[in-house]
């Protein structure tokens, strides 16, 4: 016991397979990011107008191509809103990248069985296979040829990766597609088991109607609005009349 009975539970961020397939992919993370860096792009462009390299392509090919900088284009307006509602924009899909560490030393010295015959093996595995066609799993050929489905057993697309949701906390819940995995093994027991690694990845969110991403939207709002609690702050920011 850790002598501490009020102790909060510190919940772990995860990687969980969407779907039934054989075999399952989970990966529960030993220990969660230190960090968590998130990113998304937008660009503006001018309705009707090509960019700039576009036209200049064009005119060294001696076709017509109508090209106006942005700068130029706001210039037209004195009213923000009709800006805001002119100017074409494209949102880039969210963007996300951490860091896992793996290591074995605490399930050696609680003498896991299978940690001391494998080390960290099995969950790097798993991650590696959640960027494999799920048609290429000879685990899953083999039980959908006992079942009568020579062509495994899975109720996903099987030459597709399968669908990864990215758990953090029970306000985001994120279907993902893993962009890479960069794993980095850093030391191994006497018969080269890894016992120690770190993975970073790469991660783009699937964004839609999915109930996944439209839960954690909606989760995002109720802390948006709950911001409102700040409202009183506006009153320290200076805005032009």
């Amino acid at each position: 016991m850790s002598g501490f009975s009020n102790k909060p539970k510190i919940l772990r961020g995860a990687f969980v397979e969407y779907g039934l397939s054989i075999p399952p992919l989970f990966v529960v993370f030993q220990f969660n990011p230190v960090q968590l860096s998130r990113s998304r792009t937008q660009s503006f462009s001018v309705p009707g107008s090509v960019q700039q390299a576009e036209y200049e392509a064009a005119r060294e090919e001696g076709r017509s191509a109508q090209y106006i900088s942005l700068r130029d284009y706001h210039q037209r307006f004195d009213d923000l809103s009709e800006i805001r509602d002119a100017q074409q924009v494209r949102i880039q899909e969210e963007s996300i990248n951490f860091e896992i560490r793996l290591d074995a030393t605490d399930d050696l010295n609680d003498g896991d069985t299978i940690t001391e015959q494998f080390g960290i093996a099995p969950q790097l595995s798993t991650l590696e296979l959640m960027v494999h066609p799920k048609e290429e799993s000879l685990l899953g050929q083999a039980l959908g040829a006992l079942l009568g489905s020579p062509g495994g057993f899975s109720f996903t697309r099987k030459e597709n990766p399968p669908m990864i949701l990215f758990i953090w906390g029970r306000k985001r819940v994120l279907p993902v597609n893993i962009n890479s995995l960069s794993i980095t093994e850093s030391e191994f027991s006497t018969d080269l088991n890894p016992i120690r690694a770190s993975v970073n990845v790469n991660l783009t969110v699937i964004e839609g109607k999915n109930l996944a991403y439209m839960y954690t939207k909606a989760m995002k709002e109720v802390m948006s609005v709950l911001n409102l609690a700040n409202i009183a702050d506006i009153a320290d920011v200076v805005i032009p009349g």
